[in-house]
């Protein structure tokens, strides 16, 4: 019982960091395949992208329908991994919680 506990704990963190990572994956994407797509994103932060900036546009990006209609694969899937990793992350602790509250 305690490595189910441990492997929901870890899998939970593993996937809340995945659903980080996955908007970085997704912009490098875009940059390197459709660099005028991309460069209406870059356009639309002022100044220089820091790390944050590019992960808080990609956020507007992966829930407006344009990725979709682009029609990549392997961007698709990255923005389905962003959906629901969160969502995964979540159910894995709330999963653990209620192994730690119906086992003490």
């Amino acid at each position: 019982m305690i490595a189910l506990y441990l492997a929901l704990l870890a899998s939970g963190v593993s996937l809340f960091v995945l659903s980080y990572v996955a908007p970085f994956r997704a912009a490098a994407l875009l940059r390197t395949r459709y660099p005028q797509h991309w460069q209406v994103i870059a356009t639309a932060a002022q100044g220089r992208l820091s790390g944050f900036r590019i992960w808080a546009s990609m956020q507007q990006v992966l829930r407006s329908p344009a990725l979709p209609a682009l029609g990549d694969p392997a961007i698709n899937r990255w923005r389905l991994v962003w959906r629901y990793s969160q969502w995964l992350g979540w159910l894995c602790w709330l999963a653990a919680l209620a192994m730690r509250l119906w086992l003490h």
